[in-house]
């Protein structure tokens, strides 16, 4: 089937790494169905690539109905599902002595409960189609523990650790399983810091180093198209100027 006519879904597509991969994939053929909270942003988005085979859908990943509902729109139209892209996070910096309660909240309801809603909502389908693939976006933060990352980075240890364990318990049934964790890349992530000096320091780093998000979707792209015998399991792409 290669990469045309594959129905995938990719949450968190209104911007940056998400709405790169559906330009890329729909530029490639597939039917996306294409979720986040900003509609507007998703129909903007679809409006922009009117030869694509783009359905938008509204879906808070942290409200797992929402996300579910998303699957079900999916399986009424096509059918089927291929792939199911769990991109949606958030990466807000600060040192645990600030004790940013709210922050730590909201980290792990979208970047591990998100993840997990995506699964729980996705595996039944692919479970009875013995077929299919779940990609989750994680971030060498997944692999690195860095000062004021703390949070993120335990909430991307646990989205790299339950993707191993989903690869492990599904791979006889013909489930595929990725990770793809970059370094620093050109998104909106830096709107979820939410202290204004750390902020502005992704910023600038983003701007001196930061990684095109066409580049992630060309790995996202790899990975879906490789054999039905071939699992890549985990992608880290850094910048050069990247030291961490």
């Amino acid at each position: 089937m290669s990469l045309k006519d594959k129905v995938i879904i990719i949450t968190g597509a209104s911007s940056g790494i998400g709405a790169e991969t559906t330009k890329y994939l729909a530029g490639k053929g597939a039917k996306l169905i294409i979720a986040a909270r900003r509609k507007d942003r998703l129909d903007e988005l679809k409006d922009s690539l009117p030869e694509a085979c783009i359905r938008t859908i509204k879906a808070d990943v942290t409200n797992f109905e929402e996300v579910q509902a998303v699957v079900d729109y999916a399986i009424d139209k096509y059918g089927r599902i291929d792939v199911m892209y769990n991109n949606a996070g958030v990466m807000p910096v600060n040192s645990l002595i600030k004790g940013q309660r709210q922050e730590w909240q909201r980290i792990l309801d979208i970047n591990i409960m998100g993840i997990l809603n995506g699964i729980a909502a996705i595996l039944p389908v692919m479970v009875k189609q013995k077929s299919g693939y779940i990609i989750a976006t994680d971030s060498v933060a997944g692999h690195v523990v860095v000062p004021n990352l703390a949070v993120y980075n335990g909430s991307k240890f646990a989205v790299r650790a339950i993707m191993e364990g989903l690869r492990q318990e599904q791979r006889e049934n013909g489930i595929k399983t990725s990770i793809v964790s970059p370094g620093a890349v050109h998104t909106e992530l830096f709107n979820s810091i939410n202290d204004p000096a750390n902020r502005q320091a992704e910023i600038e780093n983003e701007k001196s180093i930061g990684l095109d998000p066409k580049q992630i979707a060309r790995a996202v792209a790899f990975a879906i198209d490789t054999p039905e015998d071939t699992d890549v399991n985990e992608i880290i792409i850094r910048p050069m100027g990247q030291a961490v």
